[in-house]
């Protein structure tokens, strides 16, 4: 089974009473993107944030490198295991992965590693997986 061909990630925090800021102090880094419910949003243009969000992409990998990605992300971040049950009490809390195939058999193997780290921190995993164009 081939690779992945290309796969981006984002460490995402979302809730209605987010404030980045707080969110950037508990976590220790600045997010790659940010904004708080009602915020006039850049993106879709004049549009308003029906909650908030702090968003940490990690490069896009390509092959796909799914655990690179997340150990990538999770360093730049606190390890106090307290702050992120915290967090994902109050927030939902996810690791979103879009998988960009570019065959029809493609796969990537999760470590245990990973997946001990995403669980013990309270962070889901959401993946999008998109087939290759047949054109």
């Amino acid at each position: 089974m081939a690779a992945i061909h290309r796969s981006v990630a984002a460490l995402r925090i979302i809730g209605d009473e987010l404030d980045p800021s707080e969110i950037t102090k508990l976590l220790g880094a600045a997010p790659t993107y940010s904004h708080s419910k009602g915020e006039v949003l850049k993106r879709p243009k004049g549009r308003i944030a029906n909650f908030g969000m702090w968003r940490l992409d990690a490069p896009p990998f390509e092959p796909s490198e799914f655990n690179d990605q997340v150990v990538l992300l999770l360093a730049q971040l606190t390890q106090d295991l307290a702050v992120w049950e915290a967090l994902s009490a109050k927030y939902t809390v996810d690791f979103f992965c879009g998988w960009f195939m570019d065959e029809s058999n493609e796969g990537e193997d999760i470590s245990p590693a990973t997946l001990v780290a995403l669980g013990t921190r309270g962070i889901t995993l959401g993946l999008d997986i998109y087939a290759p164009d047949d054109e």
